[in-house]
């Protein structure tokens, strides 16, 4: 999921059919939760929805992207977005991390 307005990569997710047809029929981000088994509405209990703007499919049609326009933050934990963590090392690729915040859906 990207910002429409600055390009901002915001979130990577899993879209199933049915989140991606709800996602396009409501004009709202719909994601499916591997861990729980089941769809969810972006923003459903926070509150921080993400309008959808563009929805575009790569060369294979199997990946999505969604551009929004979000209603607040879209990280779980309040971040605008969920990359703001830093990898480094080269092929040993140390890192560094956040203390991770408790609560919200960490499988996005």
């Amino acid at each position: 999921m990207q910002d429409a307005a600055t390009g901002e990569v915001l979130v990577l997710a899993y879209v199933d059919r049915e989140a991606l047809a709800r996602t396009l029929q409501s004009g709202e981000v719909h994601f499916f939760s591997r861990r729980r088994q089941e769809l969810w509405h972006k923003g459903a209990t926070s509150g921080n929805v993400q309008r959808v703007r563009r929805v575009a499919l790569d060369c294979d049609h199997d990946a999505v992207l969604v551009q929004v326009e979000p209603a607040g933050p879209a990280c779980h934990t309040g971040a605008v977005s969920c990359f703001r963590d830093e990898a480094s090392g080269g092929a040993g690729c140390d890192v560094s991390r956040r203390a991770p915040s408790s609560g919200g859906d960490v499988d996005a």
